[in-house]
């Protein structure tokens, strides 16, 4: 089994990247859809958010109100560092359950947006990170994302810099560009993990 860690910035581009690795046949692991799992309504996760932020963070049917909660945390990296604390441990033992269910040939691709901040890169064979420019990364997120540039400032601001994601990088994938340039170079990086692999 061949363990990779995916990253890039809010707005690079990953989840394409992510899509295309499955189409090849990887084995994914969204560390995001792992996150929304273990705080849906009748979890452990999801009392201890409401124990540690109040009721006012549920929405009027039980669920998390996920951009109220988005606009509490990422303008103030205690309360972000609180929520992390709470939720990070329980993706870490989902991924975990998952990564054992794959078969021992398996490129397994752990899709972590927060691998660069958490410290992460060691857990992983090698780190594949998407990237784009800063601006890049805004503009998608205001055009695409319906995000106010003041939004979008606030979610890149709390995550790594780019040059702290590249610091950790294996392999990058440049996706500052038209999305018809992405396609051959996730293929080519695929081809790559497929030799490391032993396959």
């Amino acid at each position: 089994m061949l363990k990779v860690g995916l990253t890039g910035g809010i707005g690079a581009g990953k989840s394409e990247v992510s899509r295309l690795f499955v189409s090849y046949g990887a084995v994914l692991i969204d560390a995001d859809r792992i996150a929304r799992e273990v705080v849906e309504p009748g979890t452990p996760g999801l009392a201890a958010v409401v124990e540690a932020f109040g009721p006012a963070i549920l929405s009027a049917d039980g669920t998390l109100d996920r951009p109220g909660l988005g606009a509490i945390v990422f303008s103030d990296p205690d309360k972000l560092a609180t929520l992390n604390t709470i939720v990070h441990p329980l993706v870490g033992a989902r991924s975990a359950e998952l990564e054992a269910a794959a078969g021992p040939d398996s490129v397994v691709i752990h899709d972590v947006p927060l691998l660069a901040e958490n410290g992460l890169a060691p857990l992983y064979d090698l780190v594949v990170v998407v990237d784009a420019a800063p601006q890049t990364q805004r503009d998608r997120l205001v055009r695409l994302r319906g995000m106010t540039p003041q939004e979008a400032d606030a979610r890149m601001a709390a995550q790594a810099d780019r040059e702290q994601r590249l610091a950790v990088a294996d392999l990058v994938i440049d996706n500052d560009g038209p999305l018809a340039g992405l396609e051959p170079q996730v293929r080519k990086v695929w081809t790559e993990l497929l030799a490391r692999a032993g396959r």
